[in-house]
């Protein structure tokens, strides 16, 4: 009878740390391994009267409390984190006098002030000024060693930050995120309005002569069975000619992937301040044009995400039976090889018997370059590399 009550108080509310953490891609159970912060709770009595029998009563009266109190202000709102956090502080403050191990309650409470709650970092850095400052009328109020709790406003205030500036930047990435399905949702919903139009432009008329033919031939058939038979075959060769423009039109829906890419990279990268240039993509077979768009994708991802760029461009080039296609920026570079989807983008390039290269020096921009070979041309596969500036090309 307590287990369902228990799962639905513990399960994560929509607006709670761990549902953003779920959001972002990320395990939410990365909140729970801070925790191995609090061994210092019992690592702080080795330092002063040992594991007495004080220490152990409350450890183990107050300890599972801070549990409850961390694990709740992470699954719960995120107006009610503020209460949690406090709580922990309040923890903290109550034991003082019996319990300076207590004092790992204090940190958790100041960091979960950003960690359970949303408020801007001025107003955070206010409330743990605020806190410490409660913290030093305690410890004059009893007595305590001012010496053993000065290390406390400089150790909150820099984990806080810390941890702070870790978790806007997950929101910004979950927003990006966000940005980048409705831009693709935008885009998809263009391409099947424009494939409709289409359509409707091709087939309306045709279908309508059909149509008319058709009926006029049946009006023949039993007057004039020579004319009925001859707007038949006009019948015939007009939905022949029908058929072979939607085989046309969807050869060049198909083709369409990197240019419909291209400009949902646009919106991608304009809605994060980044002005992208590029020129209409050659036209390409089939089996390149997906696996291109796709490669694409990615490194337009990684642009917006990591870069830290404010102008991208992506060109292509055919010659020699090659098609190559060079996406670059100005951003911050020193991109990882085997991060940032780079080892996805490799593979497709190999299964086209192509080559990847990235070139990311660190300050210095990224420049990623794809090439692949058309019919049967080849190229020979290389690593991924990444080359130091002076190796940049121009």
């Amino acid at each position: 009878m307590t287990t369902r009550p228990l799962s639905r108080w513990l399960a994560p509310a929509p607006d709670s740390a761990v549902a953003d953490s779920l959001r972002c891609g990320k395990s939410p159970w990365g909140h729970f391994i801070h925790l191995l912060w609090a061994s210092w709770l019992f690592i702080t009595p080795t330092f002063g009267s040992g594991y007495d029998a004080t220490w152990v009563t409350i450890t183990a009266l107050s300890f599972p409390v801070f549990l409850v109190l961390y694990t709740l202000a992470l699954v719960r709102p995120q107006r009610e984190g503020w209460w949690y956090a406090l709580g922990m502080v309040g923890l903290s403050l109550a034991l003082l006098r019996w319990y300076p191990s207590g004092l790992s309650y204090f940190v958790f409470g100041c960091v979960m002030l950003c960690v359970g709650t949303r408020v801007p970092m001025w107003r955070y850095l206010a409330y743990v000024l605020a806190l410490n400052a409660v913290l030093a009328g305690v410890v004059a109020l009893i007595g305590f060693p001012m010496k053993l709790v000065a290390w406390m406003l400089p150790t909150t205030l820099v984990i806080g930050i810390i941890v702070n500036f870790e978790r806007i930047n997950e929101l910004k990435d979950a927003a990006l995120r966000l940005s980048q399905d409705e831009v693709r949702r935008l885009a998809a919903t263009a391409e099947r309005e424009r494939i409709g139009r289409d359509l409707h432009d091709l087939l309306g008329h045709t279908l309508s002569l059909i149509t008319l033919k058709l009926e006029l031939s049946r009006k023949l058939f039993d007057r004039d069975p020579a004319a009925a038979r001859t707007e038949i075959a006009e019948a015939e060769k007009v939905a022949r000619h029908a058929l072979a423009e939607v085989r046309s039109a969807v050869t060049g829906i198909r083709s369409a992937d990197i240019a419909a890419e291209l400009a949902s990279a646009r919106l991608l990268l304009e809605a994060s301040g980044v002005a992208l240039e590029y020129a209409p993509p050659p036209a390409l077979p089939d089996e390149l044009e997906r696996p291109l768009a796709l490669v694409l994708r990615e490194a337009v991802t990684n642009i917006a995400r990591h870069a830290g760029a404010s102008h991208a461009e992506v060109a292509f080039e055919l010659d020699a039976g090659r098609v190559r296609m060079r996406i670059t920026d100005n951003g911050r570079g020193g991109l990882d090889r085997h991060g940032n989807g780079l080892t996805g983008m490799g593979e497709r390039v190999r299964a086209l018997r192509g080559r990847l290269e990235l070139v990311s020096p660190a300050r210095a921009g990224t420049s990623v370059l794809v090439e692949v070979p058309l019919e049967g041309a080849e190229i020979e596969p290389v690593a991924t590399m990444i080359a130091p500036a002076a190796e940049r090309p121009a």
